[in-house]
């Protein structure tokens, strides 16, 4: 499955979770936090349309929340395992 927010201004991780929300079919009570996204795209169980793929790709720019080494970035850049998560950030470094 890929998700491609390029194009999409994500300055917090708010936006991100606004973002993603739709297309990876997260239910209504999905937490918007860190642990919630890990637990979804790690254990699985959560979202049908995710659980329905063997791996979620998702695109995002070099911006916003993305343009550095933001903590946040980090930590959720962190949960994307690289094998059946994976998040690319496209842009100059």
């Amino acid at each position: 499955m890929i998700v491609d927010l390029r194009g999409r201004p994500i300055e917090t991780l708010d936006d991100f979770w606004d973002a993603v929300s739709g297309p990876c079919g997260l239910p209504e009570w999905f937490g918007r936090n860190p642990d919630a996204w890990s637990d979804t795209v790690e254990a699985r169980g959560i979202s049908e349309v995710i659980d329905s793929h063997d791996v979620l790709i998702v695109h995002v720019d070099r911006r916003g929340l993305f343009a550095g080494h933001r903590r946040e970035a980090d930590v959720l850049a962190g949960i994307f395992d690289s094998e059946r998560n994976r998040l690319l950030v496209h842009g100059p470094a």
